[in-house]
């Protein structure tokens, strides 16, 4: 059977209504037993004691209907306590989501910029130093660091091809050691965060670090796909058939396969 709620308010009422019918008894009784009690011949209950014995019962409910809405009144406040905990955390949970849904659609739009970004690919180091600036300026709108560096690394020989360093603006830091050899075997770099390129046939490894303890796996994500575009970018400026064709692909005038 389903538990029936009540206000304290309600609670209140009642009681109040109780009590005024009880007391309208208490000033009725003496009015309503005017003669004795004859229960017998030998038995018979004089007024007084029946007035008393009636203002007595009427004294005990008094005090039970008031223990029972103390209880009541008691437990409606902790039901009362109860729901409104739980709405508090359900108000904090959906603020949570809300939060958790604005950090991703922000960096899906970050991510989302980095393909559609239609600008010409990179001919000179100049250009190349603005699209690492630009894929950096992409990272911090993913990621809540003050800096961010990009390391391209030889793997045969260990050493840095090329690398960009990039401040937030409105932050300073200095210049951030990271081993070449821990991030290639992919060892911890603590006190910050690595994300390196994921194509394995190639001799050139892209390395993102960031200034943080550890990053989500949605933004290790997001910025793997930076340092793989990148990556794309870094070999398509230092292919020989890029430089010596202004640009353009290579065309099969045959029509056969290599």
């Amino acid at each position: 059977m389903k538990k029936i709620n009540l206000h304290p308010s309600f609670l209140q009422v009642i009681y109040l209504a109780t009590f005024v019918v009880l007391f309208g008894f208490v000033v009725y009784i003496p009015r309503l037993i005017s003669n004795p009690l004859h229960i017998t011949n030998r038995i018979i209950l004089e007024e007084e004691v029946i007035e008393g014995s009636l203002l007595g019962l009427l004294f005990f409910l008094n005090i039970l209907i008031l223990n029972l809405y103390r209880k009541e009144s008691v437990r409606q406040k902790e039901v009362i306590k109860k729901i409104d905990n739980a709405r508090k955390s359900a108000e904090a949970k959906l603020d949570d989501s809300f939060r958790y849904i604005g950090q991703v659609n922000v960096q899906l739009q970050q991510i989302k910029s980095i393909f559609n970004n239609n600008s010409k690919l990179p001919e000179t180091k100049n250009d190349f130093k603005k699209a690492l600036f630009f894929f950096g300026e992409r990272v911090f709108g993913i990621v809540s660091a003050s800096w961010v560096l990009f390391r391209i690394i030889n793997c045969n020989t260990q050493k840095t091809i090329r690398e960009q360093f990039e401040i937030r603006r409105g932050f300073n830091a200095g210049y951030p050691h990271v081993s070449n050899k821990r991030i290639i075997e992919e060892q911890c770099c603590t006190p910050f965060s690595t994300v390196i390129s994921n194509p394995q046939n190639l001799d050139v490894l892209v390395c993102c670090v960031l200034p943080v303890d550890k990053i989500s796996h949605d933004e290790r994500v997001f910025i793997q796909a930076i340092t793989n575009e990148i990556t794309m970018l870094f070999v398509i400026y230092n292919s020989s058939w890029y430089k010596k064709g202004n640009g353009h692909l290579p065309v099969n005038i045959s029509g056969k396969g290599n």
